[in-house]
């Protein structure tokens, strides 16, 4: 069905072609790749390895690890577990570089590497490039037998890494103990009952928890939006819940659900977490991305400091947050980033602050979301013929609207006062992204109109 190879990893829909699916030879091709490419950046090459609950997790990870140790990497399995604890565990094994398996919010029939260097944090644009042009030019060396890599299994990362969020200054674990809040968890399946749950349950939470076996059947969508998410609604009604917790199958993006069944919104998530952090960091900067909502640059300016936009893009994001010194971070798909823990998105640290933060607010989770900034962002794609010049077409847009602010870092963004609209061409499919934003969804979804009649008038036009 699909298969796509990019800067970041390999991702695809296991069986069929060689190539055009997920297929063991292209797992082991791109393990052994990787592999190859840390040898080269290091001395001692070991790499971390971890999975979501997927079905086909287990055996992935048996190619990844074999193709690893044939190229002579030394590998530590964390086995089940989720993004965010294989990223911190990498600095804590001295690793040279890590792979995740999982595929996010993608179905269960996708699975996916990903790469991260040895700070835990996705690798760059051009230590991709280099990886994949080790796949083109074939150009792996696989060890003799008495050079094979070592292969070990470490349990307890999860707890370490949760140990870790409950010392953090800003998570007040008493607080939250003291509130005793009752919390419905989505845990689609995957890793977040192993994670999520535990957590919660050590801050004093009554846990009631959903699609809790870990094995790969996601009970729906698991992407964690509002219509995949009837059944956590119903159950935070039906058990009369402070909030419901919603994650994705690697536990790196977070949706809350207020106490009236309706989502606080997965754009707020990083918002209302900027805001306890701003509490108590006045001044700091804060960065998301282009396609984020600008609620997030209302609360920081509220507190006095400064927001960035950057490209789409955890590993974009990332960079501008070092850039600019930012205190916190992340993407309006419910990434929170918190530099004082790691430099990668985790549900974990973000349900730890938002928990603090919501104790100490002291009333409903409806009412603390009330108290934010209200916008509504309409997304929309233009689907394009492969032949279209899709930056020539960008650049004639730019000109239109030059006269209002706007910048081209990543496609096209204009600003019209508090709203705006972001384009940007899709890295793997003829067709340009359109996310607008305004305060009321008429007015967003208006917004994209427009803009889509701009584009056919200038297509027709010929460019």
């Amino acid at each position: 069905m699909a298969l796509i190879k990019s800067i970041s990893g390999i991702r695809g829909t296991i069986g069929g072609d060689v190539g055009n699916n997920l297929t063991a030879q292209d797992i082991v091709e791109c393990s052994a790749a990787f592999g190859h490419w840390v040898k080269q950046k290091t001395q001692n090459p070991k790499i971390v390895i971890g999975r979501d609950g997927r079905i086909s997790g287990e055996i992935v990870n048996n190619l990844v690890v074999n193709a690893l140790r044939m190229v002579g990497v030394d590998v530590i399995d964390l086995g089940l577990s989720t993004t965010p604890t294989v990223e911190m565990a990498v600095p804590w094994e001295g690793a040279g570089a890590g792979i995740i398996i999982t595929a996010s919010h993608n179905p269960k029939e996708w699975n996916a590497l990903k790469f991260v260097n040895d700070k835990g944090e996705f690798i760059s644009h051009q230590d991709g490039a280099d990886v994949l042009q080790l796949i083109d030019d074939k150009a792996i060396d696989y060890v003799d037998v008495n050079k094979l890599g070592s292969y070990e299994q470490k349990g307890g990362y999860i707890q370490k890494h949760i140990d870790t969020i409950l010392e953090m200054p800003l998570v007040d674990v008493e607080v939250i103990k003291a509130k005793g809040f009752k919390v419905v968890v989505d845990c689609i399946n995957s890793t977040g009952s192993l994670s999520v749950i535990p957590m919660l349950e050590q801050l004093g939470c009554e846990v009631i928890g959903l699609n809790t076996e870990p094995n790969g059947e996601f009970a729906h969508n698991p992407e964690p939006r509002p219509d995949h998410l009837i059944g956590l609604s119903k159950t935070v009604l039906e058990e009369r819940a402070d909030l419901g917790i919603a994650v994705d199958p690697d536990v790196d993006r977070l949706a809350f659900m207020s106490e009236d069944g309706e989502m606080f919104g997965e754009e707020y998530t990083l918002v209302a977490v900027a805001d306890y952090v701003l509490k108590h960091k006045k001044g700091g900067n804060t960065v998301s991305n282009l396609s984020s909502t600008r609620a997030l640059r209302d609360i920081t300016e509220k507190h006095g400091g400064t927001y960035y936009a950057s490209a789409v893009g955890e590993v974009n994001v990332v960079n501008q947050m070092k850039a600019v010194n930012a205190v916190i971070g992340g993407e309006g798909n419910g990434g929170v980033i918190v530099p004082g823990l790691h430099y990668g998105r985790d549900a974990l640290v973000g349900i730890g602050l938002f928990l603090t933060h919501l104790a100490n607010f002291g009333k409903s989770i409806s009412y603390l979301r009330s108290t934010y900034p209200s916008y509504v962002i309409s997304k929309n794609k233009i689907q394009l013929t492969p032949d279209i010049d899709v930056d020539l077409l960008l650049e004639k847009l730019q000109k239109k609207y030059n006269s209002h602010p706007h910048t081209t870092i990543d496609g096209l963004k204009v600003e019209f006062d508090k709203d705006w609209i972001h384009l940007r061409k899709s890295n793997t499919e003829p067709i340009i992204r359109i996310y607008a934003e305004s305060t009321s969804e008429v007015t967003a979804d208006n917004l994209a109109n427009k803009i889509k009649m701009d584009v056919k008038d200038i297509l027709q036009s010929n460019l």
